[in-house]
């Protein structure tokens, strides 16, 4: 394993952490090994720490306003990293991705619209759809060996049969891990352009891709600025999910001003003064530590691939191309078992299981997160191994 100077595990039970102290609330049990949700055991770039802890010792609180550095730190990151030219005109504050993909969904749809997401996929997909009183259409993603791909055939199909207004995208896909080619993402934007549905690209994991494979920005290419917005934050690239702030960039006027009304009437169109100072810092200095976080989900990818390889070898491990989560079938191991009883009473591990996901198939799936120590991973697979 690799030499880690500027990752820090931590432990982070009793300290409110929703992965490691809401287990029994989650789970009906407080006794398991997290591997869920999607956060990390890990501190965040020493650059944040220090940047908070001179905001804090000014010890002043008032109203804050974004200043200019912080629109020029994500945008240079953008340009510098993923070839994407960002106008700060484009940008909507919204308080995290979630929240982004309910008001989107209202925003540009009406009740009982169709609104279309690949599945399995993140599971606010489908609550923000159904929440909002719109029709969910559940296109699946084909797979072969482990590895999910488009269906671009039955998705066309589907937003004819259902006049989808709308379509969620998730890139780099969580929970199966593909950071899609230039050539897919090109073939499901035509197809939108071609039926003018609307484009929701979530794009919050893109800065977290493995070596050989490369995350391209649906912003970047060519003319789909009609029917697209995206979605960016440095919560999961920074594990800095409680500062509850994201983008949505949005480069079409109207879309932008249909967006912003939105927003502007909730109140919301603001994010606040920790997230403006923990992101600037994070985009201006955290490069390197990124860099041994990719490192870190590499090795521990491989350590839990061996390690299964080992203990439960018919188990599947989707091949990992982007995002810090593993999708594992455990299907030929569960033997009829239920899945929620075997990973909670057997092996008493907290996991995401794929029934949450949506899809007719992913029932004997589950997700782990790699974005912890190597010994957290260690500790799983003993615990997987009970299944045999």
């Amino acid at each position: 394993m690799g030499d880690y100077k500027l990752l820090k595990f931590v432990e982070r039970k009793g300290t409110n952490s929703m992965k490691w102290d809401w287990l029994d609330a989650m789970f009906g049990r407080d006794d398991l090994l997290a591997m869920w949700v999607a956060d990390m055991d890990i501190e965040s770039p020493e650059c944040v720490k220090q940047a908070l802890m001179r905001y804090v010792d000014f010890n002043v609180f008032g109203y804050y306003r974004a200043p200019k550095s912080y629109h020029e730190a994500f945008v240079r990151w953008e340009r510098e990293m993923h070839g994407f030219d960002i106008d700060p005109k484009w940008i909507c504050h919204i308080p995290g991705v979630v929240p982004g993909l309910y008001w989107a969904v209202k925003a540009f749809t009406q009740p009982g619209d169709a609104v279309a997401i690949m599945t399995p996929v993140y599971y606010p997909f489908a609550t923000a759809i159904q929440d909002t009183g719109r029709a969910l259409i559940e296109v699946p993603l084909s797979h072969s060996n482990g590895r999910y791909a488009m269906d671009l055939e039955a998705f066309e199909k589907a937003l004819v049969k259902h006049d989808v207004k709308l379509f969620i995208l998730c890139s780099p896909h969580n929970p199966v891990g593909r950071v899609w080619t230039e050539e897919e993402l090109r073939g499901v934007l035509d197809i939108c352009q071609r039926h003018n549905v609307l484009v929701v690209s979530d794009e919050i994991h893109h800065d977290l891709v493995l070596p050989g494979n490369k995350h391209v920005v649906a912003a970047t290419l060519g003319d789909y600025d009609d029917i697209l917005i995206t979605f960016m934050s440095a919560s999961k690239t920074f594990n800095l999910a409680a500062c509850g702030q994201a983008f949505a960039i949005i480069s079409n006027p109207e879309l932008h001003e249909t967006f912003e009304r939105f927003i502007s009437e909730l109140r919301m169109n603001y994010g606040h003064s920790f997230s403006y100072v923990a992101y600037q810092a994070a985009y201006e200095g955290g490069l390197p530590w990124l860099q041994e976080l990719l490192q870190l989900v590499g090795e521990n990818y491989q350590l839990l691939v061996d390690g299964l390889a080992e203990c439960l070898p018919q188990a599947v491990v989707t091949p990992l191309e982007g995002t810090y989560l593993a999708w594992v079938n455990l299907e030929s191991h569960l033997e009829g078992r239920d899945t929620k009883e075997a990973m909670c009473d057997t092996c008493k591990l907290a996991v995401d299981f794929g029934s949450w996901f949506g899809g007719s198939e992913s029932d004997n799936f589950i997700r782990i997160n790699l974005a912890t120590s190597p010994d957290n991973i260690r500790e799983a697979l003993k615990r997987l191994a009970l299944l045999r």
